[in-house]
């Protein structure tokens, strides 16, 4: 059976779940010297390569209550390949919705319930 690509490019964001935001953020800068990530002049996490590193804050869960990493992977149009996973049958856990006015953001369900991410570049508001 010949599917059509779903144009998966590469991974650009990998969300970390942190307890001590101050902590994490030393560690990575500082320990190991990652250099910072921005969108527009906020600073949104750390590089590894053209990959940001996010570190999430969930103080009510610990990491292993709010599993991570996140991973979101680039798309070229992130609405056709909402489209595209439902058609096989994936489980669309989260719809497409723009994000700071310049991405479109959705996710799906992996076969074993992992939720991965996947956004377009949009333009700029």
């Amino acid at each position: 059976m010949s599917t059509k690509s779903l144009l998966f490019k590469r991974v650009i964001v990998v969300a970390l779940s942190v307890v001590d935001s101050d902590r994490a953020n030393k560690f990575y800068a500082e320990t190991l010297g990652l250099p910072p990530a921005y969108e527009d002049k906020e600073q949104v996490g750390y590089l590894i390569g053209e990959t940001i590193l996010m570190l999430k804050s969930d103080s009510d869960q610990s990491p292993v209550q709010n599993p991570n990493p996140r991973v979101t992977i680039e798309t070229d149009d992130a609405r056709e390949t909402e489209k595209a996973l439902r058609a096989r049958g994936v489980v669309i856990s989260d719809p497409v919705e723009i994000y700071d006015r310049t991405h479109a953001v959705g996710s799906f369900l992996d076969s074993e319930g992992n939720k991965i991410w996947f956004c377009s570049y949009i333009g700029a508001a």
